[in-house]
């Protein structure tokens, strides 16, 4: 899991921005974002100022979210407020390919009124 979001970490051009949630979903575990955070967090040599909230939001506090809007402006990102313009330096990964078979879900194994015994003690 650490590789493949380092992975996806890495493939953020310069001049481009994504956000956790979509970090998580193109490493193929989606719902992690938080995972992430954790991995930006434990790295070193990494692209982490391309890295967003939602909606292009900084995260960071302090500091530290002053450095990162510096870092993405001097790579030529916009801003609209506080937030980054994510129609213009949004980084769209590619998606799977369609072709690619979906795991079938088992069928629940609940036992039916039939099968169920009673006990009448």
């Amino acid at each position: 899991m650490h590789q493949a979001i380092l992975a996806s970490i890495r493939r953020i051009p310069r001049g481009k921005v994504s956000t956790y949630g979509a970090i998580a979903r193109a490493a193929g575990y989606p719902g992690l974002s938080r995972r992430v955070a954790w991995v930006l967090h434990r790295s070193f040599g990494l692209p982490w100022q391309r890295v967003l909230g939602a909606g292009g939001e900084i995260k960071l506090r302090g500091d530290s979210a002053v450095e990162q809007r510096l870092r993405l402006e001097a790579e030529g990102v916009t801003f609209r407020g506080r937030r980054v313009d994510m129609k213009r330096h949004e980084f769209k990964f590619a998606k799977p390919r369609s072709g690619m078979a979906k795991p079938k879900k088992s069928p629940s194994r609940r036992p039916t009124a039939a099968r169920r015994r009673t006990t009448n003690n």
